[in-house]
């Protein structure tokens, strides 16, 4: 009878649990208590600043748009389209001038991480100004949407260089996962001789993971749009 594996399940949200399997070091650590996480990426100047921004009067709203139904239309708009590019065709051309990291890449994986690069700024840009916009305007609803506004505007610029730099390491994950599926289905190193280059990669376990690929964008795009949604859920409450 086979043995059972022993990996203890990853917790945590989805696109944890999805990035812990392209990792896939059998291993499962105990998840971080988040306050315990949040008092490592606070330094006392944020944590002054944050204080002021629960403690103290907000500044006064600067005239500009209110809040109607439109804006969740163009929320539903922006989502649509970064939802739809993670479905479009990717550019598989190899890289006109590769640099030494791209030579390091397994064999026909560069096209998939620039267009995971590409969408992955592509997001980050319209959430930012989405999310700018919105917070803008749920300042200009009450004093106390006005605090909201400010501790999300803290929390922004507090957490978003941490987040970067995390999302930073989603192309890496599927680069291991691409090389594990590579090296164990598509590649069989007896097939050829040493001295001939690896074969243009094929076959079901590409379309595996061009699907996998696809989750995680949309998984990423779950993780940018969270403050989203709370601002938006927000603006809804009178």
């Amino acid at each position: 009878m086979a043995k059972a594996s022993e990996r203890a399940p990853v917790l945590g949200p989805a696109f944890i649990r999805l990035l812990a399997r392209f990792n896939d070091e059998g291993t499962s650590p105990a998840a971080p208590a988040v306050p315990e996480r949040l008092a490592q990426w606070f330094d006392w100047n944020r944590a002054i600043t944050l204080s002021k921004a629960l403690d103290n009067l907000p500044p006064a709203p600067e005239p500009g748009a209110t809040y109607d139904p439109a804006q969740d239309a163009e929320y539903a708009q922006v989502r649509a389209r970064l939802s739809a590019a993670t479905q479009a065709e990717i550019d598989l051309s190899p890289p006109r001038n590769p640099s030494p990291a791209d030579l390091e890449l397994p064999p026909g994986f560069a096209p998939y991480r620039q267009h995971y690069l590409t969408q992955q700024r592509a997001m980050q840009t319209a959430s930012g100004r989405l999310r700018g916009r919105l917070r803008d305007m749920l300042a200009r609803q009450s004093p106390a949407k006005a605090r909201l506004a400010e501790v999300d505007a803290v929390m922004e610029a507090t957490l978003s260089p941490r987040e970067h730099t995390l999302l930073s390491h989603v192309p890496v994950l599927l680069g291991l996962h691409y090389q594990r599926l590579y090296d164990t289905v598509a590649h069989d190193p007896d097939d050829a001789p040493a001295s001939e280059p690896p074969a243009a990669p094929t076959g079901p376990w590409l379309a595996t993971f061009r699907q996998d690929l696809r989750i995680a964008l949309l998984a990423e795009l779950d993780v940018r749009f969270h403050p989203i949604d709370g601002l938006l859920a927000a603006l809804r409450t009178r």
